[in-house]
């Protein structure tokens, strides 16, 4: 049954290709990576709750924000993930020319590897924090960013243009709206988004989560090695920002990180288990639980110099 389900959601997204008619010039070269096969698989799209949509892949989060006014996309994944979500989209009933914002949760290639294609598509305004939306315009990021690996530099398609957002600012289409939480330290630019999702006239705060996640090329100290800043208080600030956010519904740009397919498995007609009060304490908790680590062990290494 399962392959059926794969083979028929795959002839689908063929379908919805030819239809949606993409020119080559739309595309971005795809980016290959040990994990982009796997972060890459096609999912379904599916409603989280009332006008917030899930439209990206299995393993990286997209997140479409309607209304009638036009559409907010948040995050496009990777270069080649770009189809996909634009399929998702026609697949829930909408039309990616009817997206007039995309906003982004950090610029590394599969959160934003897909942007340019998908603004090239729509004609969207793209948003970012300063030092994301820097990274967007060049299309590479840099050395003060902790997966930078001047040895396998991931190069995007440039967006010529981005307009930055502030901390807490809010950002408007028509009626339904996205706030901007900077969230530093996984990347420089890290941004949390927050909005209001509805439907039979109830509204919900959902958080689209950046990563927390303390991870970085070798060579890199989040506590600093005396060409890098220790940004270690930056870091905890950032998680003590998302845990003290109003949130009703919770999804990570990595949607393992907040059970998202799990969620989505165990759902039925009368439980949604994306509504959770305790969502971004928790995620918070373990990305405290996962910094505290890579501290203990950046001073143990120090200590053995």
């Amino acid at each position: 049954m399962a392959t059926m389900m794969r083979t028929a959601h795959a002839a689908l997204l063929a379908t919805l290709f030819s239809t949606t008619a993409m020119a080559d010039d739309e595309l971005s070269a795809p980016i290959d990576c040990g994990m982009c096969k796997e972060w890459n698989q096609p999912q379904k799209p599916f409603r989280i709750f009332g006008n917030a949509w899930y439209v990206g892949t299995k393993e990286l989060s997209a997140i479409l924000l309607t209304g009638p006014k036009g559409h907010i996309l948040l995050d496009g994944a990777l270069p080649q993930s770009a189809p996909l979500i634009a399929a998702s989209i026609k697949e829930a009933g909408y039309d990616i020319k009817d997206v007039k914002l995309i906003v982004n949760s950090h610029p590394h290639f599969d959160h934003a590897g897909g942007i340019p294609a998908l603004q090239r598509m729509s004609g969207a305004k793209v948003v970012a924090s300063p030092a994301s939306a820097k990274v967007l315009r060049d299309g590479v990021v840099g050395p003060d960013d902790p997966q930078y690996d001047a040895r396998k530099v991931y190069r995007l398609d440039p967006v010529s243009k981005v307009n930055v957002v502030r901390d807490r600012e809010t950002i408007y289409i028509g009626t339904i709206a996205v706030t901007a939480h900077l969230t530093p330290g996984h990347t420089p630019g890290g941004t949390t988004w927050s909005f209001r999702a509805c439907e039979n006239g109830g509204c919900l705060t959902m958080v689209y989560a950046d990563s927390l996640n303390p991870i970085s090329t070798d060579g890199f100290y989040f506590t600093g090695n005396g060409k890098q800043p220790d940004i270690t208080a930056q870091f905890r600030q950032s998680i003590r920002k998302v845990a003290s956010l109003k949130c009703d519904i919770i999804v990570a740009a990595h949607p393992g990180l907040t059970n998202t397919m799990q969620k989505l498995a165990a759902r039925t007609a009368e439980e949604n288990p994306f509504i959770e009060y305790e969502g971004c304490r928790d995620y918070a908790a373990d990305a405290t639980s996962r910094l505290d680590k890579r501290i203990a062990t950046e001073l143990a290494a120090k200590q053995k110099r």
